[in-house]
């Protein structure tokens, strides 16, 4: 909530006053002393976001290659590569492991 100085518009800046939170202006001498605790929280609404990566059904039709997981050791995992950045950058391979108990992705 902002609050303007009704002297010269600006807006109030919150400050400590010897007993009292107070508001004050920073051009001008006005003060306002705070008469009661306002608060009030209000959080966005956020909008879904789309799998990019094509959702569960992704990973059904991709081929496995010789690649040792980070977390079990396994020594193999599928993978599939998507262009997430810019046309001349390298495309991105995202890992799965082959383990189906593991199951741990990660990317390179």
């Amino acid at each position: 909530m902002l609050l303007f100085c009704p002297t010269c518009g600006n807006t109030l800046v919150a400050a400590e006053g010897s007993s009292r939170m107070k508001f004050q202006c920073s051009t001008c001498p006005f003060k306002y002393d705070v008469q009661k605790l306002i608060s009030r929280k209000t959080y966005p609404k956020l909008k879904e976001l789309d799998d990019v990566l094509g959702g569960a059904a992704a990973w059904d039709n991709v081929d496995s290659t010789e690649e040792r997981c980070p977390k079990c050791s396994h020594s193999r995992a599928y993978f599939m590569q998507i262009q997430t950045r810019s046309a001349d950058e390298p495309m991105t391979t995202f890992y799965k492991c082959c383990n189906h108990q593991c199951g741990h992705r990660w990317r390179e």
